[in-house]
């Protein structure tokens, strides 16, 4: 069950790396450039990248990246053992 575990984390992990990245750098940059150096246009347009605006995506975005971050933290927990059923030390 593990290595079944395995397998869908990485292959999760690789597809919602690269808008998780996007994502990250995007926040990050409209952060930087709107609010410290008072670039609204530049911070604007950020943010148009930053929510999928920019390619109409902006109302099914931020529900992929939640999902595929619900399912990083399901594979990812259960192959932890956190949730086994621990066995008991006495015969």
């Amino acid at each position: 069950m593990i290595r079944l575990f395995r397998k869908y984390h990485r292959f999760l992990a690789i597809a919602v790396s690269l808008p998780l990245i996007l994502t990250v750098l995007t926040g990050m940059g409209y952060t930087i450039f709107d609010e410290w150096f008072h670039m609204g246009k530049f911070g604007h347009f950020l943010m148009e990248i930053h929510t999928m605006q920019i390619l109409g995506l902006d109302e099914i975005y931020p529900v992929l990246n939640g999902l595929g971050l619900v399912g990083l933290l399901v594979t990812g927990l259960s192959m932890t053992g956190l949730f086994k059923k621990q066995r008991s030390m006495n015969p």
